[in-house]
């Protein structure tokens, strides 16, 4: 007797769909005949073994019924009404064979793969990845779609019959993905820097070790889900960290902004009561009172959404709200972030309900336990001493001066130039990011003088000591300047991936000197991206003859040491 499974997709008919799984069960039943179920979305997913030993799937009603788990199936559709009306008139026909064919053999043999690249600024490495991938596939052959989740959203997202008819789903990002759409699917997942290093050996490991993806979706990953690749359990908290700070950035940019024109207009009173009513005193409301306070429950949500998916989100954002109110900013939400996530994804794995009760969990079990737990370990536990370590540290950066301003910029400085968008690179970016919410702004001066540096050296080496490069070389020198002009840091990775001992020393010299002396010239930066683009802006930059004085002098330490440093190019 043929084995056949059901997968039944409600979408807005919900009760619709657990009827027409009822109808189905009862009347095969009747007949003695073996059936499985799979209720999408939400419902207990079907288990390798179930779908190895079928002959025949049921594909009832719409939506993502993960029906590329069953390609050596036969596969028969029908609408959920076509159940309800008459059940047994479905069976009959499905199994009769007069039912759907198994999908034709595709008419070549390429290996299709659809990716996702993301990195946490979502502007270099999110885009170096993706040509990456996209020129390991053309070399090897394969067919390859890459969807880039940048700063400004997906682009190129990849369509249903896309994901459907992909052999692997690759993603390469240091931000968190959502893979709800990816169900029953093989995936392998790694970092946007496995992909710039070496396209092709990422391809040729993600199609050896992709891991059917869970089909119960992301939102409600269970605890006998496939275990991730060795790839992505590497990033752990950092992955989840940087997948906040991707979130915090707009808030953090817009509210900055905001900020410096409502002094721009205003003057320094702008926000005074007295000024109430001017458009200063609006735009100060709008940066100060609504971007900036969102900045740590942001971050902290998004911490909580990379670790728990869905479920965190709420948890997260609240325990981040409580570490505003209870004056332990970022250090607080990072906290906040983590309990939250980690909290809701044990309460998801371990609370097992009736199938007819798992609705409540997303809605009500999950988000009133996690943000409990979270909310009295922030008022009870957490939020105290970490308000009085922020605290601390605040009043120690404003009170930076000499040696203590010279040494905090060479380091941070020097970061930026060491992996150029690495895990110290974006170390460094994310603690002076974070450290605008508490209105020390400082530190992100040094951090973004530091970073332009690098591909402005190199872009300057090219020029005063064309000999030690190769006429390509030479020929990238310009985008390289364009880029760190941007504060694009990662447009001299080429350079040092060609000579990393010789230029890599040259370009944490001139950043680390870029660093020290904006710090010691007082020079502070409200926004946390924009480079050169952001001087012209009104009070976004304090001291900008500071700050060009030490862009100035970092490119020409970086220059002069590639120059002294590099050995003489064949033209």
């Amino acid at each position: 007797m043929a084995h056949l499974l059901a997968v039944v997709g409600g979408g807005d008919l919900s009760t619709h769909a657990v009827l027409a799984v009822e109808a189905l069960r009862k009347a095969a039943s009747g007949r003695n005949q073996p059936i499985e179920f799979e209720v999408r979305p939400g419902g207990h997913p079907l288990s390798e073994a179930a779908i190895a030993g079928a002959d025949t799937v049921l594909l009832v009603g719409s939506g993502d019924l993960a029906e590329g788990r069953f390609s050596a199936l036969t596969r028969a559709r029908v609408a959920i009404d076509e159940v309800l009306t008459d059940v047994h008139a479905v069976l009959d026909r499905v199994l009769a064979g007069a039912a759907s064919a198994p999908a034709a053999p595709r008419p070549d043999a390429r290996t299709r793969i659809v990716a996702i690249t993301s990195c946490p600024t979502g502007i270099a490495h999110t885009f170096m990845a993706a040509e990456g991938i996209q020129a390991a596939g053309k070399a090897l052959g394969y067919d390859v779609r890459v969807e880039t989740q940048g700063s400004v959203g997906a682009r190129d997202a990849l369509t249903v019959a896309e994901i459907a008819a992909a052999d692997i789903v690759l993603i390469a990002a240091d931000t968190g993905v959502d893979r709800a759409r990816f169900a029953g699917k093989r995936l392998y997942a790694t970092t946007t820097k496995a992909a710039i290093r070496d396209g092709k050996g990422l391809l040729a490991t993600a199609l050896a070790e992709a891991q059917l993806q869970p089909t119960g979706g992301a939102a409600a990953p269970s605890s006998d889900a496939p275990t991730r690749p060795a790839a992505e359990k590497q990033a752990g908290a950092y992955k989840h960290l940087m997948t906040g700070v991707s979130f915090m950035l707009p808030f953090v940019v817009a509210g900055g902004l905001l900020i410096a024109l409502a002094f721009a207009l205003g003057g320094i009173d702008a926000m005074a009561p007295g000024n109430a009513g001017t458009l200063a005193y609006a735009l100060g409301e709008i940066g100060a009172k609504a971007a900036f306070v969102l900045i740590v429950p942001a971050l902290a949500g998004y911490i909580a959404y990379s670790i728990a998916d869905r479920p965190g989100i709420a948890p997260g954002m609240v325990g981040g709200m409580l570490a505003t109110n209870l004056q332990a900013g970022f250090l607080g939400g990072i906290a906040a972030g983590f309990i939250a996530g980690y909290t809701a994804r044990f309460l998801n794995r371990h609370i097992r309900l009736h199938r007819n009760l798992e609705g409540l969990k997303p809605v009500l079990i999950l988000p009133l336990l996690a943000t409990l737990v979270t909310g009295l370990a922030m008022i009870y536990v957490v939020g105290v001493p970490v308000a009085a370590a922020l605290a601390g540290l605040t009043g120690w950066l404003k009170g930076m001066q000499g040696a203590s301003a010279l040494v905090l910029g060479l380091v941070l400085g020097g970061m930026m130039a060491v992996d150029m968008g690495g895990p110290i690179n974006k170390a460094a970016y994310a603690s002076a990011a974070a450290l605008l919410s508490s209105g020390v702004d400082a530190p992100m001066a040094a951090v973004m003088l530091g970073g332009m540096t690098p591909p402005l050296g190199i872009a300057l080496a090219t020029r005063l000591f064309p000999r030690r490069f190769t006429a390509p070389e030479r020929e990238a020198g310009g985008a390289a300047a364009v880029l760190g002009a941007a504060f694009i840091t990662e447009g001299a990775i080429p350079f040092a991936a060609a000579d990393p001992l010789r230029v890599i020393p040259a370009m944490v010299a001139g950043s680390a000197v870029a660093g020290a002396i904006a710090l010691t010239q007082g020079v502070t930066l409200k926004v946390p991206h924009g480079g050169l683009f952001v001087l012209p802006i009104p009070n976004a930059v304090t001291n900008v003859t500071g700050a060009v004085i030490a862009l100035v002098a970092g490119t020409l330490v970086t220059a002069i040491a590639v120059g002294l440093l590099k050995k003489t190019r064949t033209l």
